[in-house]
């Protein structure tokens, strides 16, 4: 499992601002009504807490047992309810329906190829009732064919150390993020090395319209970045926002 040991240090790592970003691109496009939401790849719960307090009841779905155990501490802390689910988003058939879900962080990169892509959109279609809202966010080409290469981060703490180095993957427009982590052991009064593979990959704009389209939706919104801003040749991160037929 990827995540076991990264699911130590999540919290830290990631930019916590980036939640509130995800929360409110929702919050623009499907009015908060304490209608059931779905969050795949919902990980340690940051943005499934902050859905839940903005007036959704939100079901976390994640392939990670210990990102869900991060998400439950979290809900206590909070003072909201979610509901935690263990599963893969290629196989959704034994949920409930929703009238929202959503997938963000670039989660759908994590597909190995694009027949896992078309097979978790047929999933959400299968969930959603006609109208329903399917939100996601994927990697552009531009963000895994030029930024990633060469990216290297270092982060350092009284418990820990992470070294992130970023690969041309073997596929087209893929990419391995090398995760070094350095953990303190106190038995040992060592720091202790895990290493980690995360491995993405992400298609042409075009081919993420099709495979929508192929699998039941249409009124299909695609903006660019944070700021939501229109699709260019050096847009990072695209947003989709379809309806299913």
């Amino acid at each position: 499992m990827i995540y076991t040991t990264f699911a130590e240090v999540y919290d830290q790592l990631m930019d916590q601002s980036l939640y509130l970003r995800w929360r409110d691109y929702v919050k623009k496009r499907v009015v908060p009504n304490h209608q059931p939401l779905l969050e795949l790849a919902g990980g340690s719960g940051f943005l499934a807490v902050m859905l839940a307090e903005a007036g959704y009841q939100v079901t976390n779905f994640d392939l990670s047992a210990d990102m869900l155990t991060l998400a439950k501490e979290k809900a206590v802390d909070a003072g909201v309810e979610l509901n935690l689910i263990q599963g893969d988003m290629r196989d959704l058939q034994d949920l409930p329906t929703f009238p929202v879900v959503t997938c963000f962080d670039d989660s759908i990169c994590y597909m190995p190829d694009l027949g896992a892509v078309r097979q978790v959109f047929a999933q959400v279609a299968a969930l959603l009732p006609s109208g329903g809202d399917f939100l996601f966010d994927a990697h552009s080409l531009y963000q895994m064919d030029q930024v990633f290469p060469g990216y290297m981060y270092n982060y350092q703490s009284d418990d820990f150390a992470f070294l992130w180095n970023s690969f041309v993957g073997e596929k087209p427009h893929s990419i391995e993020h090398d995760l070094t982590f350095f953990i303190y052991d106190e038995g040992l009064d060592a720091y202790k090395p895990l290493t980690e593979t995360h491995k993405e990959r992400t298609y042409p704009l075009e081919d993420y319209l099709a495979a929508l389209q192929a699998t039941g939706f249409e009124k299909i919104e695609v903006t660019a970045d944070f700021c939501m801003q229109p699709v260019s040749a050096k847009s990072t991160r695209w947003f989709f926002h379809a309806k299913k037929r």
